[in-house]
């Protein structure tokens, strides 16, 4: 049930209805209704799957919260943290690890018949496992008091809105937000909408336009030339930020209609000067969590390392976060670039800022740039599944680079062409100016006539424009 399928909008709206028709009392439970059916959609599998996690997690740290021994209160942390973390390993890896030691006893000579047939990925998996062990950590460390109300918690955990991909919510942030009074708020609402057409507009003119061009090159890399290549390795970050911040804005819209705030997950991130810049920017909510649950812990056990223990737990932390996004040595190399890219530019950054000083209007413009690259050409690895299909791509991106109009363009008529390029010049329009001042906010300032001018054709152009039967969200998959 994407955002942008009629299910959702259905749901959506027959939610929101009730939702401020009935009591407060009632309010929760509607949600977690809404919830329940929106994940069950999909598959009960994935529903119970859900259900069973979030509930373990819940009297798990009910346990830690009543506990006074120091050693049993970390048993029974450890114990939770390595329960989500095997039933996640066990949906998203098992058929990774049965390939590598395949792999590995073939090449001694020895036969090996997976124990295991393929196992289904639950939806949201990734996201809702990596919430649960930040509460445990959280009960654990005594910042967060165990949730006493099971239907609270559970509504933290399978809420609609960010259950698919995030963002990932800590805690403390979102369970007393459930508590709270929730009246329809007309400026929120009007919030919310707003975020949801921003929304709609990224995936429907720019991500889903670009889409089916780009999954016709990687799907088939060696079948073209070298400038097709090289354009959809340019072309690609942009269909990725379009489509997975389009799917945070939409979500954090529709939360906000919904009376509840959710986390940031990007801050304009291709204005990033450093790879280390453009974590703090791109996917917020995981590169905060991996930097607080992973990194800061791995870097204070290697304190006496000095330099070299940062850059350590860096690396580890990147190689991690390469395998969160998938049970693929491809997912690894991809996290590993980024961990290299981040130690590198901590052990020059002293070089670096005397270049800026040397050439403040040039370095700033070569280090946006430089960010780019490098995070395009490390981008080969997410998409492009056989790791033979990623080499050749760099050996043969500039082959042919003199060629015709024909191939550069991709299979994309004029009129796709237009449309696409003039999408993304206003969408990095709208978050330039909308990062000194809302633009929405401003907007309302203005007369009624010209702010509902505006929203018509927004909303003209999202109908007349947009590609409405491609696929669903890139980080589904997740």
């Amino acid at each position: 049930m994407a955002f942008n399928s009629f299910p959702f909008i259905f749901l959506f709206a027959i939610t929101v209805i009730l939702y401020y028709s009935v009591t407060d009392k009632y309010k929760k439970y509607l949600l977690l209704a809404s919830s329940t059916i929106f994940i069950g959609y999909a598959h009960i599998a994935f529903l119970l799957v859900s259900l069973v996690l979030s509930s373990f997690t819940f009297f798990i740290a009910k346990k830690i919260d009543a506990q006074d021994d120091e050693k049993k209160k970390s048993f029974i942390f450890k114990i939770g943290v390595i329960l989500n973390l095997l039933s996640l390993c066990a949906f998203k890896y098992v058929g990774f690890a049965q390939e590598n030691i395949a792999f590995f006893l073939k090449s001694i000579g020895v036969e090996y018949t997976p124990l295991i047939g393929n196992v289904f990925l639950p939806l949201g998996i990734s996201f809702y496992t990596f919430q649960a062990i930040s509460y445990l950590t959280e009960v654990y460390w005594e910042e967060q008091e165990a949730e006493k109300d099971y239907s609270s918690f559970m509504l933290y955990m399978l809420f609609f809105m960010k259950f698919v991909s995030g963002p990932i919510e800590r805690a403390e942030d979102f369970l007393p937000q459930i508590k709270k009074t929730k009246k329809f708020d007309y400026d929120l609402a009007r919030s919310g909408m707003h975020l949801i057409f921003i929304g709609m507009f990224k995936k429907l003119l720019i991500a889903d336009r670009l889409g089916p061009y780009l999954d016709d090159v990687f799907n088939g890399i060696q079948n073209y030339s070298g400038a097709q290549i090289l354009i959809v390795i340019i072309l690609y970050p942009i269909q990725l930020y379009a489509d997975f911040s389009a799917y945070t804005d939409m979500a954090i819209g529709g939360a906000r209609i919904l009376g509840f705030d959710l986390s940031p997950n990007f801050n304009r991130p291709f204005t990033s000067h450093t790879i280390t810049d453009f974590w703090r920017r791109w996917h917020m909510s995981l590169s905060f969590w991996v930097r607080d649950y992973i990194y800061e812990p791995l870097a204070a056990s290697r304190r006496a390392w000095k330099l070299w223990g940062v850059m350590y737990a860096l690396f580890v932390t990147f190689i991690l976060l390469g395998l969160w996004h998938g049970a693929s040595w491809n997912f690894v190399i991809y996290g590993a670039i980024q961990g290299i890219v981040i130690c590198y530019e901590l052990k020059t950054s002293k070089f670096r800022n005397v270049l800026n000083k040397k050439m403040p209007h040039i370095y700033p413009v070569f280090s946006v740039l430089r960010t780019y690259i490098i995070f395009s050409l490390s981008l080969l690895f997410f998409r492009i599944e056989k790791f033979s299909d990623v080499i050749y791509a760099y050996k043969h991106m500039f082959d042919g680079i003199a060629t015709t109009f024909k191939e550069l363009n991709l299979g994309m008529n004029d009129h796709n062409i237009i449309v696409f390029f003039f999408a993304v010049f206003l969408m990095f329009l709208y978050e330039f100016f909308d990062a000194k001042k809302p633009l929405f906010d401003a907007l309302f300032k203005k007369p009624k006539v010209i702010r509902w001018f505006v929203y018509y054709s927004l909303l003209l152009i999202i109908i007349l424009f947009g590609v409405f039967d491609s696929g669903d969200f890139i980080y589904i998959q997740f």
